[in-house]
């Protein structure tokens, strides 16, 4: 049969229908303070009074079931240390707020409240933070922050950097992560700004919107990484990507001329490169070509000078040693290299007249009749 509660109401055989509990009190509000623990005393005050009012002829029994109810109690505040541990999570136990130890995904049990709690992070999720943008709420967009992207690079001109930032918590060291912090997502912005900004700050400006923004990222993740070991964050660096790098809007135009102007000077220097290296070491061989063919010049002239000298040193001993014979081979000599290239007419004086013709030449070298026959003159003698 149905129990009548107080108020008339049907319900359970410690309460009414009214959504009190068993005492007549309803659950608790909770709060992130987890489960709290009963009022022990006042506990059994109630159920004895329920216990009263339920039971015919006062409380005979009402010790034993007093005891029942605190062990129920008791059983079901201890169920209350019953935990799980997703797997991508770790499990934090902390004993009247003090780490004690760390475990893995599963089931596992802690003390109850207020004695051991457990915090379970997640050690897989990919948090990510901005530098130089803001999120707009429900609209969904983002809003830039001049404060954070505009920075001052080594050439000192203005540079606008958005930075993203992925980290996750390290598994290792997810303690640290829970104690040395109070706000990882702003501990790594601050971090984050403070780091990109010395990286930019030694670069020039054409190396951090061209061919030096790899290393501006690799750079700035190495930076993040290293402050955070130092504060013991807990945090590990997934990735760092530049997501805008370009000059302020109000100058762009300006910037863009100057970086024309540059590159065109960049393009002169490098065609007056090339023609240097094309016609420098062209002279340097010519130059060369006629030092050697002045020194060949030059040893030769200088043994044909000895050659003609040692001839000359002999031929003078061998006419120290017979004049005559040495006159008269000098004279043979030097009308054969005279007459080895004339044409030649031999003439008999005391024929009176012209030999027959008698060639001392090859064919190709024979005169003519006209070149033979000796001019007259006006006595009628031909000339010699």
């Amino acid at each position: 049969m149905p129990w009548k509660g107080q108020g008339g109401g049907e319900g359970g055989p410690w309460g009414g229908g009214n959504g009190q509990g068993p005492w007549g009190k309803g659950p608790s509000g909770g709060g992130n303070r987890g489960p709290q623990p009963p009022n022990i005393e006042d506990l059994i005050r109630r159920g004895q009074e329920a216990i009263r009012k339920l039971l015919p002829g006062g409380g005979g029994g009402a010790g034993r079931v007093a005891l029942l109810i605190i062990a129920a109690v008791v059983f079901l505040w201890g169920l209350t240390g019953i935990y799980r541990v997703a797997p991508d999570e770790v499990g934090v136990v902390l004993r009247f707020g003090a780490y004690r130890e760390t475990t893995p995904p599963g089931l596992h049990y802690h003390l109850p409240t207020p004695i051991e709690r457990v915090e379970t992070p997640n050690v897989t999720a990919i948090n990510q933070t901005d530098v130089g943008l803001a999120d707009e709420g429900r609209s969904g967009g983002r809003q830039e922050l001049p404060e954070e992207a505009l920075m001052l690079t080594g050439d000192e001109n203005i540079v606008d950097i958005n930075l993203t930032v992925q980290w996750y918590i390290d598994r290792d060291r997810v303690q640290d992560y829970l104690f040395n912090i109070r706000n990882p997502k702003q501990a790594v912005k601050s971090v984050s700004e403070a780091a990109i900004r010395e990286i930019v700050g030694r670069t020039p400006i054409a190396s951090v919107l061209a061919e030096g923004r790899g290393k501006v990222q690799t750079d700035t993740q190495a930076l993040i990484q290293t402050i955070l070991d130092a504060y013991g964050a807990g945090i590990s660096i997934y990735k760092v990507q530049l997501q805008k790098a370009s000059p302020p809007g109000d100058v762009i135009d300006a910037f863009r001329d100057v970086q024309r102007a540059l590159t065109e000077k960049d393009t002169l220097k490098n065609k007056a490169e090339a023609y240097s290296n094309d016609v420098v070491p062209r002279a340097k061989g010519e130059a060369e070509q006629i030092v050697q063919a002045a020194e060949a010049y030059k040893l030769q002239i200088v043994d044909q000078a000895s050659g003609d000298a040692q001839r000359f040193l002999s031929v003078l001993t061998a006419y120290n040693a017979a004049k005559d014979v040495t006159a008269e081979r000098l004279y043979l000599e030097t009308m054969e290299q005279v007459l080895k290239k004339a044409n030649k007419v031999l003439i008999d004086k005391a024929a009176g007249g012209i030999l027959p013709y008698l060639p001392l030449t090859g064919p190709a070298s024979r005169p003519s009749a006209a070149d033979a026959a000796p001019p007259a003159t006006s006595s009628g003698r031909t000339s010699r």
